[in-house]
């Protein structure tokens, strides 16, 4: 039992598969509206003033 084996937690670790010992991590699922209220809100931001340099 140890890194070698496909039965335990360290062994998939190591192989790099998942099972019952090792779930995968579940994403969220993104909506439509979410994705707009972003884009909403990246357009939204307000623009910093270019400084001139004085000479």
């Amino acid at each position: 039992m140890g890194k070698g084996d496909q039965r335990s937690r360290r062994g998939k670790i190591q192989v790099g598969s998942f099972g019952n010992l090792r779930p995968r991590k579940k994403t969220k699922a993104v909506t439509a509206e979410q994705i707009a209220a972003g884009a909403a809100a990246k357009k939204a931001a307000p623009k910093k003033a270019a400084k001139k340099a004085a000479k």
